[in-house]
């Protein structure tokens, strides 16, 4: 269980320090005149999502037909992998406090939102509102808990369905990528 722990906190870790430097270079960009990203968003995630798995591939060696089986299930998996530790869209990239991705009109609020996310926000506003009671926040935890394992069992029947297309050796650089466990 700890060299789980450690997997997820490598990686969690890891996309933190890389949408770090794309901030970064954004920020860059926009002091030299430039305008950073699309809109002045400055931070693009489907452009870090594509890059990020564009080294999956390549750390694969995956040909481009086996890849195009392959991409779904494993961008399923890592999707499944952050909402399950609590650190899906919402949580990385602070939607949890006010004007944050998936509040309305924040960059990401058009993204549908998965079960653990509405938990997440749901639990977030309860414990952030003076007035609630301890059993509307355990109610609040509960539901959120519920859907984190939810989340948790869909993400081994994902890991598994990826896991039948891999060879040992693919298989061995996903654990090690900690995508698979």
């Amino acid at each position: 269980m700890s060299v789980r722990k450690v997997l997820v906190g490598s990686v969690v870790a890891g996309l933190l320090a890389v949408a770090g430097l794309a901030l970064a270079q954004a920020g860059g960009r926009a002091g030299r005149g430039g305008r950073a990203g699309g809109g002045g968003a400055g931070f693009d995630p489907a452009q870090m999502r594509q890059g990020m798995m564009d080294r999956v591939k390549e750390t694969l060696q995956a040909k481009d037909a086996e890849w195009k089986v392959l991409e779904p299930r494993l961008e399923r998996v890592m999707t499944l992998s952050r909402e399950a530790s609590g650190f899906g869209r919402m949580g990385m990239f602070g939607g949890r406090r006010r004007g944050g991705a998936g509040q309305p009109g924040a960059p990401g609020a058009a993204l549908p939102q998965s079960d653990v996310d509405r938990a997440t926000q749901a639990l977030q506003t309860t414990v952030d509102d003076p007035k609630t009671t301890p059993a509307q926040i355990k109610a609040k935890l509960t539901a959120f808990r519920a859907a984190r394992e939810k989340s948790r069992q869909e993400l081994a029947k994902a890991r598994e369905s990826a896991r039948e297309l891999v060879t040992q050796r693919q298989e061995a650089q996903l654990v090690l990528m900690g995508i698979l466990e």
